[in-house]
């Protein structure tokens, strides 16, 4: 007979039950889980904070999917501070935004009328910072502006999952699940707006890889709820800290227009 059992058989009955309703409550008062236990779980499972902030440049390269049969080439570059180029090419063109990491963004849109270097409208400045920001909103997230709140467990495709509430600067409102046994984000449920409508949206991050020590999704898919049309963004490269010219954060120029086939030559 164990020790604790022995001093048990010892104790009158009634004092024995009030031991034993003692004990089994210390596994009811476990700390809750926060949503800085998450955070801190997810930066950890990313490769840790000091190598996340030691990244000063970031370069991805892959396909970018809207629909069977609408697809192309996409770069993403990122450099600290909050500067970012983005070029996406459909058919031959291509559109491109740009962010100089102060004050001032520019898009140029093939398919618009009348295409031109524009400057960007005050909505599009008003998220562009969150998007040049290649640390996410979990890192310093309280000087970011944003609330964090634990929004409790759920399951996603048989896993089970952390969920946290984030709350912006401006005020919007969404919510990502992170893999509890990985501590791995998982999925992004939010709103987007596509053209006059604000629909709510999924993203869901897949294919995770190590690069220079940090783990980074190299699929990511995404879809208005109850819809089957996926967006996919599939990187087939990712680069850290490499040189990236200051001329990629200005003003892009005007890009030529695509090359038009030749006449064909005249018989003889």
């Amino acid at each position: 007979m164990s020790a604790n059992a022995n001093f048990l058989s010892r104790l009158p009955p009634r004092l024995t039950l009030a031991v034993v309703a003692f004990l089994f409550a210390f596994p009811l008062v476990l700390p809750a889980q926060t949503a800085d236990d998450v955070i801190n779980a997810y930066l950890k499972a990313r490769g840790g904070l000091a190598k996340i902030k030691a990244v000063q440049t970031e370069r991805v390269t892959g396909t970018i999917t809207f629909a069977p049969g609408v697809e192309g080439p996409f770069l993403v570059e990122r450099k600290r501070p909050l500067k970012m180029h983005m070029e996406i090419t459909v058919n031959g063109q291509s559109l491109i935004r740009v962010y100089d990491g102060k004050s001032s963004g520019w898009i140029y849109n093939p398919f618009a009328p009348n295409a031109s270097v524009a400057p960007m409208a005050a909505g599009d400045l008003a998220g562009i910072a969150d998007e040049a920001d290649f640390e996410g909103p979990f890192v310093d997230y309280k000087s970011k502006g944003n609330q964090i709140e634990y929004a409790g467990k759920e399951q996603i495709d048989g896993k089970v999952v952390d969920k946290l509430k984030l709350t912006d600067k401006q005020g919007d409102v969404s919510y990502f699940s992170f893999d509890a046994s990985t501590g791995l984000i998982m999925k992004w449920q939010g709103t987007r707006k596509v053209g006059d409508k604000v629909l709510p949206w999924e993203t869901y991050f897949r294919d995770f890889r190590d690069i220079d020590g940090l783990k980074y999704p190299f699929l990511v898919e995404s879809a208005a709820l109850d819809s089957d049309q996926i967006q996919k963004i599939a990187a087939t490269k990712i680069e850290t800290n490499i040189p990236i010219n200051e001329s990629q954060f200005a003003k892009p120029k005007l890009p030529a227009p695509p090359a038009t086939p030749s006449d064909p030559p005249k018989p003889d």
